[in-house]
């Protein structure tokens, strides 16, 4: 091994050199893009604030919260200032922009937006934490949904990361929907619009994109997709981009375990109830309950076992070899 090393390496390094082929590399010199993890740690950082004590190693002494809370919000929003600047700095390099305006100044404004936000994005927080725990028997209280709810977690990262997407930071606002992702199994894009009052309950594989809106004291249970239908293209076959491609869902919706709800112009009407399993790529009037015809299972009765024979046990007869001895 030691002899491939000495013979191939300089040319490997040479070859995954991130400054000549690679599609996408984030350099110093080039991209200076921050890095996921560091985008990562404001995020946790910013849940912090919101639930002092929560999602740390231990609870944070009554005398120095708002010393905390202080620091902890004068760093985020200078780091995050500086990740926002560098952020729009690669889309305008991305998209050959001549004339977009100052970067350092959208950056500051992105922030400074999201921190005045807080307060407010903690309170629908509130009904959110409120509607799982009356839509949850199993939960025996609000803490208990804080700590360890993964759609609770979700929303609450989503509800960040929309502030930002509003203020069309660039990147950003995925990395943090993608570490929820990663971590709840909940796919929320950070461009859909979500009511106060929002409950995904279990929540594995639920799917949320980007033109959705919801609307208040909705109900999701695991597996329910509210994804495009299909996607346009353009003359030259590429994806068409900032279209609407994604269902709207109004108040008091409840939708059940696994329900695929597809395209643009399908509208849930308000206190609609949507089954398990239902396939719906059409929209539906408010107070509807929409359900799949309930399939005849069959069921082969298990056959009572047969008796099993018993019979006395028979002396076995002794071997011709005994037989001559005696």
């Amino acid at each position: 091994m030691e002899a491939w090393i000495a013979k191939h390496l300089p040319r490997l390094v040479s070859e995954l050199s991130p400054c000549r082929h690679c599609p996408a590399a984030n350099t110093a010199k080039e991209t200076n893009l921050p890095g996921q993890k560091a985008v990562v740690e404001l995020l946790e950082d910013l849940v912090g604030v919101i639930f002092p004590g929560c999602h740390g190693h231990a609870p944070i002494g009554q005398k120095s919260v708002e010393t905390l809370l202080r620091d902890t919000l004068s760093s985020v929003a200078l780091k995050l200032r500086d990740q926002a600047q560098r952020a729009f700095a690669y889309q305008c390099t991305f998209d050959k922009c001549r004339d977009c305006g100052d970067c350092g100044k959208k950056a500051t404004a992105a922030v400074t937006a999201l921190l005045d936000q807080l307060p407010a994005i903690r309170a629908v927080l509130q009904e959110d934490i409120t509607a799982a725990y009356e839509g949850d028997p199993a939960a025996r209280s609000a803490m208990e949904i804080v700590m360890s709810y993964p759609g609770l977690y979700a929303v609450t990262v989503h509800r960040i990361a929309h502030a930002l997407y509003a203020a069309k930071v660039p990147l950003i606002p995925r990395v943090m929907g993608e570490h929820a992702h990663s971590r709840t199994g909940i796919d929320i894009h950070p461009g859909a619009q979500i009511g106060p009052g929002f409950f995904i309950d279990h929540g594995t594989g639920v799917v949320i994109g980007e033109t959705c809106t919801i609307g208040r004291r909705v109900k999701l249970y695991q597996g329910v997709t509210l994804g495009a239908l299909s996607f346009a293209k353009d003359a030259q076959g590429h994806l068409v981009k900032g279209v609407k491609r994604h269902p709207d869902v109004g108040d008091n919706v409840v939708i059940y375990a696994g329900a695929t709800i597809l395209g643009g112009e399908t509208r849930i009407g308000h206190d609609s109830v949507i089954g398990a399993n239902v396939w719906l790529i059409h929209s539906v009037s408010p107070h509807s309950k929409v359900y799949n015809q309930e399939p005849t299972p069959y069921i082969k009765e298990a056959s009572p076992p047969k008796p099993v024979k018993t019979s006395r046990t028979k002396k076995a007869p002794a071997s011709k070899a005994a037989v001559r001895k005696s």
